[in-house]
Protein backbone atom coordinates (compact mmCIF):
# COMPACT_ATOMS: atom_id res chain seq x y z
CA UNK A 1 0.00 0.00 0.00
CA UNK A 2 1.30 3.45 -0.88
CA UNK A 3 1.51 6.31 1.60
CA UNK A 4 -1.47 8.22 0.17
CA UNK A 5 -3.80 5.23 0.62
CA UNK A 6 -2.44 4.51 4.10
CA UNK A 7 -2.97 8.08 5.30
CA UNK A 8 -6.47 8.15 3.82
CA UNK A 9 -7.45 5.24 6.08
CA UNK A 10 -6.89 7.58 9.03
CA UNK A 11 -8.75 10.47 7.39
CA UNK A 12 -5.72 12.44 6.17
CA UNK A 13 -6.14 13.82 2.67
CA UNK A 14 -2.84 14.15 0.81
CA UNK A 15 -2.39 14.45 -2.93
CA UNK A 16 1.34 13.81 -3.13
CA UNK A 17 3.03 10.56 -2.10
CA UNK A 18 4.51 11.30 1.35
CA UNK A 19 8.15 10.69 2.14
CA UNK A 20 8.98 8.54 5.15
CA UNK A 21 11.02 10.31 7.81
CA UNK A 22 12.61 6.96 8.75
CA UNK A 23 14.68 5.01 6.21
CA UNK A 24 13.81 1.48 7.39
CA UNK A 25 9.99 1.55 7.52
CA UNK A 26 7.08 3.85 6.64
CA UNK A 27 6.88 6.69 9.19
CA UNK A 28 4.94 9.75 8.03
CA UNK A 29 4.62 13.17 9.63
CA UNK A 30 1.34 14.86 8.70
CA UNK A 31 -1.01 17.57 9.91
CA UNK A 32 -4.05 16.78 12.03
CA UNK A 33 -5.73 20.17 12.18
CA UNK A 34 -3.09 22.47 13.60
CA UNK A 35 -1.17 19.60 15.23
CA UNK A 36 1.59 17.47 13.72
CA UNK A 37 1.18 13.72 14.10
CA UNK A 38 3.18 10.62 13.21
CA UNK A 39 1.71 7.64 11.35
CA UNK A 40 3.77 4.45 11.77
CA UNK A 41 3.68 0.70 12.06
CA UNK A 42 3.00 -1.00 15.35
CA UNK A 43 2.64 -4.62 16.49
CA UNK A 44 -0.09 -6.87 15.10
CA UNK A 45 -1.44 -7.09 18.67
CA UNK A 46 -1.80 -3.31 18.72
CA UNK A 47 -4.54 -3.09 21.33
CA UNK A 48 -2.42 -4.82 23.97
CA UNK A 49 0.47 -2.44 23.32
CA UNK A 50 -1.82 0.59 23.56
CA UNK A 51 -3.38 -0.67 26.79
CA UNK A 52 0.09 -1.07 28.28
CA UNK A 53 1.35 2.33 27.15
CA UNK A 54 -1.83 4.00 28.42
CA UNK A 55 -1.04 2.55 31.84
CA UNK A 56 2.46 4.02 31.65
CA UNK A 57 1.05 7.40 30.60
CA UNK A 58 -1.53 7.36 33.40
CA UNK A 59 1.30 6.78 35.86
CA UNK A 60 3.32 9.78 34.76
CA UNK A 61 5.62 8.23 32.14
CA UNK A 62 6.46 10.45 29.16
CA UNK A 63 5.34 8.13 26.37
CA UNK A 64 3.27 8.56 23.23
CA UNK A 65 -0.26 7.15 23.12
CA UNK A 66 -2.67 7.15 20.16
CA UNK A 67 -4.19 10.44 18.99
CA UNK A 68 -7.99 10.67 19.17
CA UNK A 69 -9.37 10.62 15.62
CA UNK A 70 -12.75 10.24 13.98
CA UNK A 71 -11.68 6.80 12.81
CA UNK A 72 -10.28 3.80 14.63
CA UNK A 73 -6.73 4.32 15.90
CA UNK A 74 -4.76 2.07 15.79
CA UNK A 75 -6.10 -0.06 12.96
CA UNK A 76 -5.03 -3.03 10.90
CA UNK A 77 -4.54 -2.28 7.20
CA UNK A 78 -4.11 -5.38 5.06
CA UNK A 79 -1.76 -7.51 7.17
CA UNK A 80 -0.05 -4.66 9.08
CA UNK A 81 -1.13 -2.59 12.08
CA UNK A 82 -0.61 1.17 12.05
CA UNK A 83 -1.05 3.84 14.71
CA UNK A 84 -1.17 7.63 14.80
CA UNK A 85 0.84 9.26 17.59
CA UNK A 86 1.35 12.93 18.43
CA UNK A 87 4.54 14.49 17.12
CA UNK A 88 6.67 15.39 20.15
CA UNK A 89 8.69 18.57 19.89
CA UNK A 90 12.04 18.77 21.63
CA UNK A 91 15.76 18.20 21.27
CA UNK A 92 17.65 15.06 20.36
CA UNK A 93 20.04 13.18 22.61
CA UNK A 94 23.68 14.25 22.41
CA UNK A 95 25.39 12.08 25.03
CA UNK A 96 25.54 14.55 27.92
CA UNK A 97 25.81 13.03 31.41
CA UNK A 98 22.49 14.57 32.46
CA UNK A 99 20.75 13.01 29.46
CA UNK A 100 22.26 9.61 30.22
CA UNK A 101 21.25 9.78 33.89
CA UNK A 102 17.69 10.85 33.07
CA UNK A 103 17.38 8.12 30.43
CA UNK A 104 18.37 5.58 33.09
CA UNK A 105 15.75 7.05 35.40
CA UNK A 106 13.06 6.71 32.74
CA UNK A 107 13.82 3.05 32.09
CA UNK A 108 13.86 2.44 35.86
CA UNK A 109 10.44 4.07 36.25
CA UNK A 110 9.06 1.97 33.39
CA UNK A 111 10.37 -1.26 34.89
CA UNK A 112 9.09 -0.31 38.34
CA UNK A 113 5.55 0.01 36.92
CA UNK A 114 5.58 -3.48 35.42
CA UNK A 115 2.96 -5.90 36.78
CA UNK A 116 4.20 -9.13 38.31
CA UNK A 117 2.75 -11.17 35.46
CA UNK A 118 2.04 -10.58 31.79
CA UNK A 119 -1.40 -9.09 32.41
CA UNK A 120 -1.22 -6.97 29.25
CA UNK A 121 -0.66 -10.06 27.10
CA UNK A 122 2.43 -8.59 25.50
CA UNK A 123 4.69 -10.62 23.25
CA UNK A 124 6.42 -13.16 25.48
CA UNK A 125 10.17 -13.29 24.84
CA UNK A 126 11.15 -16.83 23.86
CA UNK A 127 14.25 -16.57 21.69
CA UNK A 128 16.48 -19.34 22.96
CA UNK A 129 16.95 -21.41 19.80
CA UNK A 130 20.07 -20.04 18.12
CA UNK A 131 22.36 -22.73 16.75
CA UNK A 132 25.90 -23.12 15.49
CA UNK A 133 24.85 -22.96 11.84
CA UNK A 134 23.23 -19.53 12.37
CA UNK A 135 26.39 -18.25 14.03
CA UNK A 136 28.55 -19.59 11.21
CA UNK A 137 26.30 -18.02 8.58
CA UNK A 138 26.25 -14.66 10.40
CA UNK A 139 30.01 -14.70 10.95
CA UNK A 140 30.59 -15.37 7.27
CA UNK A 141 28.53 -12.28 6.40
CA UNK A 142 30.14 -10.16 9.14
CA UNK A 143 33.66 -11.13 8.03
CA UNK A 144 32.85 -10.33 4.40
CA UNK A 145 31.25 -6.97 5.26
CA UNK A 146 34.18 -5.98 7.48
CA UNK A 147 36.78 -7.02 4.89
CA UNK A 148 34.96 -5.18 2.10
CA UNK A 149 34.89 -2.04 4.25
CA UNK A 150 38.52 -2.38 5.33
CA UNK A 151 37.56 -2.78 8.99
CA UNK A 152 39.79 -5.01 11.08
CA UNK A 153 38.00 -7.18 13.65
CA UNK A 154 39.02 -10.29 15.58
CA UNK A 155 36.73 -12.72 13.78
CA UNK A 156 38.16 -15.77 15.53
CA UNK A 157 37.47 -14.46 19.04
CA UNK A 158 34.08 -13.07 18.01
CA UNK A 159 33.04 -16.42 16.52
CA UNK A 160 34.18 -18.22 19.65
CA UNK A 161 32.25 -15.84 21.91
CA UNK A 162 29.06 -16.20 19.88
CA UNK A 163 29.27 -19.99 19.99
CA UNK A 164 29.74 -19.80 23.76
CA UNK A 165 26.58 -17.69 23.90
CA UNK A 166 24.67 -20.37 21.99
CA UNK A 167 25.69 -22.88 24.67
CA UNK A 168 24.32 -20.64 27.44
CA UNK A 169 20.79 -20.33 26.08
CA UNK A 170 19.07 -23.15 27.90
CA UNK A 171 20.59 -22.16 31.22
CA UNK A 172 19.21 -18.64 30.79
CA UNK A 173 15.83 -19.91 29.62
CA UNK A 174 15.39 -21.94 32.80
CA UNK A 175 16.99 -19.47 35.22
CA UNK A 176 13.62 -18.03 36.30
CA UNK A 177 14.87 -14.46 36.04
CA UNK A 178 12.56 -11.57 37.03
CA UNK A 179 10.53 -10.45 34.02
CA UNK A 180 8.98 -7.10 33.14
CA UNK A 181 6.61 -5.48 30.71
CA UNK A 182 8.73 -2.99 28.79
CA UNK A 183 8.78 -1.07 25.48
CA UNK A 184 11.97 -3.09 24.74
CA UNK A 185 13.62 -0.77 22.27
CA UNK A 186 15.01 1.73 24.73
CA UNK A 187 17.63 3.69 22.85
CA UNK A 188 18.51 7.27 22.09
CA UNK A 189 16.77 7.53 18.72
CA UNK A 190 13.47 6.64 20.38
CA UNK A 191 13.74 9.49 22.89
CA UNK A 192 12.99 13.19 22.46
CA UNK A 193 14.24 15.57 25.16
CA UNK A 194 11.44 17.90 26.26
CA UNK A 195 13.81 18.55 28.16
CA UNK A 196 13.01 15.35 30.09
CA UNK A 197 13.32 12.21 27.94
CA UNK A 198 10.05 11.34 26.18
CA UNK A 199 9.62 7.87 24.67
CA UNK A 200 8.27 8.14 21.12
CA UNK A 201 8.43 4.48 20.00
CA UNK A 202 6.94 2.01 22.48
CA UNK A 203 5.74 -0.37 19.78
CA UNK A 204 8.10 -3.26 20.53
CA UNK A 205 6.51 -3.76 23.95
CA UNK A 206 7.43 -7.19 25.29
CA UNK A 207 7.33 -9.38 28.39
CA UNK A 208 11.00 -10.21 28.90
CA UNK A 209 13.67 -10.91 31.54
CA UNK A 210 14.46 -7.54 33.08
CA UNK A 211 18.22 -7.76 32.64
CA UNK A 212 17.79 -8.59 28.94
CA UNK A 213 16.12 -5.20 28.49
CA UNK A 214 18.86 -3.54 30.52
CA UNK A 215 21.56 -5.26 28.44
CA UNK A 216 19.89 -4.05 25.25
CA UNK A 217 20.13 -0.48 26.54
CA UNK A 218 23.82 -0.98 27.28
CA UNK A 219 24.64 -2.40 23.87
CA UNK A 220 22.46 -0.46 21.44
CA UNK A 221 21.51 2.82 23.14
CA UNK A 222 23.66 4.75 20.63
CA UNK A 223 22.69 2.75 17.54
CA UNK A 224 21.39 4.65 14.47
CA UNK A 225 21.67 8.08 16.06
CA UNK A 226 23.55 10.88 14.33
CA UNK A 227 24.22 13.05 17.39
CA UNK A 228 25.08 10.21 19.79
CA UNK A 229 28.67 9.01 20.28
CA UNK A 230 29.53 6.26 17.79
CA UNK A 231 30.26 3.75 20.53
CA UNK A 232 28.80 1.91 23.48
CA UNK A 233 28.57 3.81 26.76
CA UNK A 234 31.92 4.36 28.44
CA UNK A 235 32.23 2.74 31.86
CA UNK A 236 31.55 6.09 33.54
CA UNK A 237 28.52 6.70 31.32
CA UNK A 238 27.19 3.22 32.06
CA UNK A 239 27.52 3.89 35.79
CA UNK A 240 25.66 7.17 35.24
CA UNK A 241 22.84 5.38 33.41
CA UNK A 242 22.72 2.65 36.04
CA UNK A 243 22.66 5.14 38.91
CA UNK A 244 19.52 6.70 37.42
CA UNK A 245 17.97 3.29 36.78
CA UNK A 246 18.60 1.89 40.26
CA UNK A 247 16.86 4.85 41.89
CA UNK A 248 13.67 2.98 40.95
CA UNK A 249 14.68 -0.68 40.58
CA UNK A 250 16.51 -2.99 42.95
CA UNK A 251 18.18 -5.73 40.97
CA UNK A 252 18.28 -9.18 42.53
CA UNK A 253 21.36 -11.20 43.38
CA UNK A 254 20.32 -13.76 40.77
CA UNK A 255 20.23 -11.05 38.11
CA UNK A 256 23.72 -9.94 39.10
CA UNK A 257 24.97 -13.54 38.82
CA UNK A 258 23.44 -14.00 35.36
CA UNK A 259 24.22 -10.51 34.04
CA UNK A 260 27.30 -11.43 32.00
CA UNK A 261 25.52 -14.38 30.40
CA UNK A 262 22.47 -12.23 29.71
CA UNK A 263 24.65 -9.57 28.09
CA UNK A 264 26.18 -12.20 25.82
CA UNK A 265 22.76 -13.58 24.92
CA UNK A 266 21.41 -10.16 23.98
CA UNK A 267 24.45 -9.63 21.77
CA UNK A 268 23.68 -12.93 20.07
CA UNK A 269 20.01 -12.01 19.63
CA UNK A 270 20.15 -8.29 18.84
CA UNK A 271 23.65 -7.39 17.65
CA UNK A 272 24.80 -10.38 15.60
CA UNK A 273 22.00 -10.00 13.04
CA UNK A 274 22.51 -6.23 12.91
CA UNK A 275 26.15 -6.70 11.94
CA UNK A 276 25.34 -9.47 9.47
CA UNK A 277 22.25 -8.00 7.80
CA UNK A 278 23.22 -4.51 6.69
CA UNK A 279 26.41 -4.32 4.66
CA UNK A 280 25.85 -0.59 4.13
CA UNK A 281 26.34 -0.01 7.85
CA UNK A 282 29.92 -1.24 7.55
CA UNK A 283 30.56 1.55 5.03
CA UNK A 284 29.31 4.15 7.51
CA UNK A 285 32.23 5.39 9.67
CA UNK A 286 29.94 5.96 12.66
CA UNK A 287 28.49 2.45 12.53
CA UNK A 288 31.97 1.01 11.98
CA UNK A 289 33.08 2.60 15.24
CA UNK A 290 29.97 1.40 17.04
CA UNK A 291 30.46 -2.17 15.79
CA UNK A 292 34.10 -2.18 16.92
CA UNK A 293 32.99 -0.88 20.32
CA UNK A 294 30.28 -3.54 20.60
CA UNK A 295 32.73 -6.31 19.80
CA UNK A 296 35.14 -4.93 22.40
CA UNK A 297 32.40 -4.98 25.06
CA UNK A 298 31.50 -8.57 24.18
CA UNK A 299 35.09 -9.79 24.25
CA UNK A 300 36.59 -7.65 27.02
CA UNK A 301 33.67 -5.88 28.72
CA UNK A 302 33.49 -7.68 32.06
CA UNK A 303 33.80 -4.30 33.83
CA UNK A 304 30.29 -3.40 32.60
CA UNK A 305 28.57 -4.78 35.66
CA UNK A 306 25.23 -4.06 37.37
CA UNK A 307 26.62 -4.19 40.91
Amino acid sequence: MNGIDLLSKFGFNVTKEPESIYPFSPVYRVKNGDQDVIVKRTQRRAETVMSYTKMLKDNGINVVTPVKLNVENPQQIEDTSFVVYPFIKGNVYSGKNKEIFEAGQLLGKIHRLSPNSNTYNLLDYDVYDFNQDEVNESMEAISQHANNAGVGIDTERLNEALLESVALQKELQHADLPQVATPHDFKANNLILTPEPYLVDPDNATWIPRIFDLALALLLFHNEHKSAPARVFTLMEWKQFLSGYTMFVTLTEKEKVFWEKAKRHVFLDEVMWLMAEYEEDWRNPGQQDLFRSLIQVLLDGSDYTID
